[in-house]
């Protein structure tokens, strides 16, 4: 059985989800204010930084349910307004990351099936932190072993969500398809990866 645990849209201050042995997770709303959450939303969805990525599932290769994109620390070919957004996550989290992931959810056809971030990937001990713009979507966020912990959790434009490393020993989190229609969303996700040897 499940324990699940749904977040009004109305939170004043950092929401802390989850803050025990097996991970810390944080949601805050308001970390970018709207008019620029509005601005970076359009500058990035209007970029031509967008790929269609293909998998092999079911033996047959299938479009990526979502629009992606990647830069390395300071890549030259950053478009505006990344760097702004590293800065501003940086100051606010009092983290420093190198990486930035992009997910562009079009339409509620667009998912993430649920999963954990890459540890191999990752500096031990660092955070991950997901900037939303655009649309409100949810996030599922589920426990992979007993007990069974389930949050439900509507991510706002200009929210960020603080997940810890340990975290993703212990949880799954995902964007599910929506059975009614929603706008396009951008999720920018700041990483400190492994530097290759």
């Amino acid at each position: 059985m499940h324990a699940m645990t749904q977040f009004s849209l109305f939170n004043e201050g950092p929401l802390v989800l989850l803050d025990d042995a097996s991970g810390r997770i944080v949601y805050e709303e308001n970390v970018i204010d709207g008019a620029t959450a509005d601005r970076w939303f359009r500058q990035l969805s209007d970029s031509g930084i967008w790929s269609q990525k293909r998998r092999v599932m079911y033996e047959r290769e299938l479009d990526v349910p979502r629009l992606t994109a990647h830069f390395g620390f300071r890549d030259e070919s950053w478009p505006d307004p990344l760097a702004e957004a590293m800065d501003h996550v940086s100051r606010h989290t009092g983290e420093t990351f190198d990486s930035i992931g992009l997910n562009f959810y079009r339409d509620e056809h667009d998912s993430v099936a649920m999963h954990n971030d890459r540890l191999a990937d990752l500096v031990e001990g660092r955070p991950i932190a997901l900037l939303s713009l655009g649309t409100t979507r949810r996030m599922l966020i589920r426990s992979k072993a007993t007990p069974r912990r389930r949050f439900d959790l509507d991510l706002n434009p200009g929210s960020l969500l603080l997940m810890d490393w340990q975290s993703q020993h212990h949880y799954d989190h995902g964007i599910p398809k929506q059975t009614q229609p929603v706008g396009p969303r951008i999720s920018v996700a700041f990483r400190t990866r492994r530097r290759s040897e």
